[in-house]
């Protein structure tokens, strides 16, 4: 996780992305979420607070999530971005929460979040707290998700 790219500090497409991989990895702890198979389309709207300005970012993505790909979740490890552990998780079928440290170049991370999961939509919160040369930021993540009918 890189947060600076030529002296400013960056927030992309790939960390939005990062948080939408977080939804299934990190429920690897526990029984199957309660999610229904289908295709799947997740909102992310993220908002930054620190002493740059950063526009707010809204993004859109659709999954085919299938029982296998739900089931997997649980079965393998738990995936942490390069630079990062984690520190504390707590899964069930409903919901799971995480708590993990990043360290990158020139800066470290808290990353604290939370995801419920309730057959046909999920929703949830990612904080990210920054410390970097620049600044300190903090990256406010809401996550929803919706099953909008079949793969």
């Amino acid at each position: 996780m890189s947060f600076l790219c030529r002296g400013e500090i960056v927030v992309s497409s790939r960390s939005l992305m990062f948080v939408v991989t977080l939804v299934l990895p990190l429920s690897a702890l526990a029984e199957a979420p309660n999610l229904t198979p289908g295709e799947w389309e997740f909102v992310t709207s993220t908002t930054v607070e620190g002493d740059f300005s950063i526009p707010d970012e809204t993004m859109t993505t659709r999954e085919c999530l299938t029982q296998e790909t739900i089931d997997e979740a649980n079965a393998g490890f738990i995936q942490e971005e390069e630079g990062c552990e984690v520190l504390e998780q707590n899964a069930s079928r409903d919901s799971m929460s995480y708590r993990m440290a990043c360290a990158g170049e020139g800066g470290e991370a808290t990353v604290t979040g939370n995801m419920r999961y309730m057959e046909y939509r999920t929703e949830g919160t990612m904080r990210v707290e920054t410390t970097t040369p620049m600044g300190d930021m903090i990256m406010n993540t809401e996550i929803e998700g919706r099953r909008v009918g079949s793969c």
